[in-house]
């Protein structure tokens, strides 16, 4: 829907931030790690190589790939040299998706004052985090649509022994931080398992959140917001995304909340039909690779 890379700056004023390529928007930023997890044990390295390839072989020529697979050419493998640095850059994962120890699971609610806690696979545990955002909607819905920033991060570690066996814990656990954003008022969009072309899936969660995001942007733009900015905002504001049903064949439910007091107009629906609030002068701007 929106293949060309566009950027959107946004200017941080204490805890909001507002854009001067989406006007008419402004909203509370929720500060968190987009990445954060332990090693793998070299065990479980090889088991997520094996089940991605295997994945990736039943459709090698899609676009975009089933998965990242270890990439040696452009792998960053710090002080290693020689035959050690190739065998580890020939398996080692991509930090592209999470997995069981973590990773980048760009989860919003993972920010000040939240615990989480990390299944361990290796002695120390290997703990590292990145890739901080200023605020993100749920989902990271444009792929690299949070907002980025640069900061410190300040943590506790403890460890519970036998953590993983006493709680059956295989994938990580977290407490969601108490300063979060206070939003009343959403505007709820659904989505069900019905692609653009109109062929059904079987409760396709993907599928029902893309179009849950497709209507919240088309409803957008009848107030004068370009496809990209509408795009941009559900990516970078406080949005809610809810799985709202799975059991009800063939359509999944999927909603996307978007919060109303974030505008500076009001968008909720009325008699008589939306207002054009912007006049289209100022959109997202192209930024290419090249």
């Amino acid at each position: 829907h929106f293949p060309e890379a566009q950027k959107s700056i946004w200017d941080f004023n204490g805890m909001f931030t507002k854009s001067r390529h989406v006007p008419g928007v402004e909203f509370a930023g929720l500060i968190h790690p987009g990445l954060i997890g332990c090693l793998p044990s070299k065990e479980m390295l090889e088991e997520w190589n094996k089940r991605e390839k295997e994945l990736y072989d039943t459709e090698p020529d899609r676009v975009p790939g089933l998965a990242n697979l270890p990439y040696a050419e452009t792998a960053h493998m710090g002080k290693l040299t020689g035959a050690e640095r190739d065998a580890a850059a020939a398996e080692g994962a991509r930090t592209v998706p999470p997995r069981e120890h973590g990773g980048n699971c760009d989860i919003k609610d993972l920010s000040r004052g939240s615990k989480v806690y990390f299944p361990v696979y290796v002695k120390d545990g290997g703990l590292s985090v990145g890739d901080l955002h200023f605020s993100q909607g749920d989902g990271e819905i444009t792929f690299c649509g949070a907002i980025e920033m640069a900061g410190w991060i300040h943590m506790r570690v403890d460890l519970i022994k036998d953590g993983m066996s006493k709680y059956a814990i295989k994938n990580p656990v977290f407490m969601p931080s108490p300063i979060t954003p206070k939003y009343d008022d959403y505007l709820i969009f659904e989505g069900i398992s019905v692609d653009e072309q109109g062929k059904q899936h079987y409760l396709d969660v993907h599928i029902a959140y893309r179009q849950a995001c497709l209507n919240a942007i088309e409803y957008l733009k009848k107030f004068g917001y370009s496809g990209a900015q509408a795009y941009a905002i559900l990516g970078t504001a406080p949005v809610q995304g809810h799985i709202s049903g799975v059991v009800d064949v063939p359509n999944a439910c999927a909603t996307l909340w978007l919060p109303t007091d974030i505008f500076e107009f009001d968008v909720k629906p009325n008699a008589d039909g939306p207002k054009k609030e912007l006049d289209g002068s100022i959109d997202v701007p192209l930024a290419p690779d090249k």
